[in-house]
């Protein structure tokens, strides 16, 4: 099932439902989100409240150790000593909910990132998103960015599997015209 959202030019949102061909028009888009989550018999839970400004909120895990959960022993380092603003969480594997500043969604993700391959040998995998194709609309640090930040953490994971080193990724980036 596919939800998509897009903001239109008079400031409105558009939401689909592709499985069943539900679309609704709304000013505010949290009502467009619940909305297609009835139509789709999804559980809708509205979103907490903004972070702080300069601060970020998201999820990071860890499946490279297949099933094992957020109380394997090899989490415990990171279990007793987490990132400040973070708290170890079970979402199937090891995973690390976040509030945690940064200029950019990106930016946070990235330090966080660091901190915790530093201070615990974990390279955290992933933003638990198990659908990146579902992309829409807000921006840089909405779900738009998670998807994106999403990408790159898998894409550098897997690339590290297959052998390849940060030269090969970033040669890549270079010549698909990140600038």
């Amino acid at each position: 099932m596919s939800l998509t959202l897009h903001r239109n030019a008079d400031g409105t949102t558009t939401g689909r439902n592709e499985a069943t061909g539900f679309t609704v028009t709304h000013a505010e888009e949290e009502e467009v989100t619940r909305q297609l989550y009835e139509d789709a018999d999804w559980e809708y839970t509205p979103p907490p409240p903004p972070a702080p400004p300069g601060f970020h909120r998201f999820v990071l895990v860890h499946d490279a150790f297949g099933d094992a959960g957020v109380d394997d022993e090899r989490y415990a380092g990171v279990r007793a000593r987490p990132p400040r603003g973070c708290v170890p969480v079970d979402r199937g594997c090891f995973a690390l909910k976040c509030e945690r500043p940064g200029r950019t969604l990106m930016d946070a993700v990235a330090g966080t990132v660091a901190e915790v391959r530093r201070e615990h040998g974990l390279v955290l995998t992933g933003l638990g998103v198990g659908r990146p194709e579902e992309w829409y609309g807000s921006g840089p640090d909405g779900h738009a960015g998670v998807i994106v930040t999403q990408s790159l953490l898998t894409a550098a994971h897997r690339a590290r599997l297959l052998g390849y080193g940060r030269r090969d990724v970033v040669r890549l980036l270079d010549a698909a015209g990140l600038e």
